[in-house]
């Protein structure tokens, strides 16, 4: 499966412009839940966490558009 462009206003922008957006904002919803459940500090490395959940939702948005 290949990515297509995005073309908006004439210009072609990398499909990753629109899907890491969404998977920003999908991240940010999964560590306000995280927070509002008390389960932020089960998490060992915190950051090292978000990183890879940002990745893994940018993979996936990516495989299933």
């Amino acid at each position: 499966m290949m990515l297509q462009a995005v073309v908006f206003g004439g210009m072609e922008f990398s499909p990753l412009v629109v899907y890491f957006p969404i998977a920003f904002l999908l991240a940010a919803l999964t560590r306000f839940a995280l927070h509002r459940l008390n389960w932020h500090d089960r998490i060992w490395k915190v950051a090292w966490f978000e990183v890879s959940f940002v990745r893994l939702l940018l993979s996936a948005d990516c495989l299933f558009n």
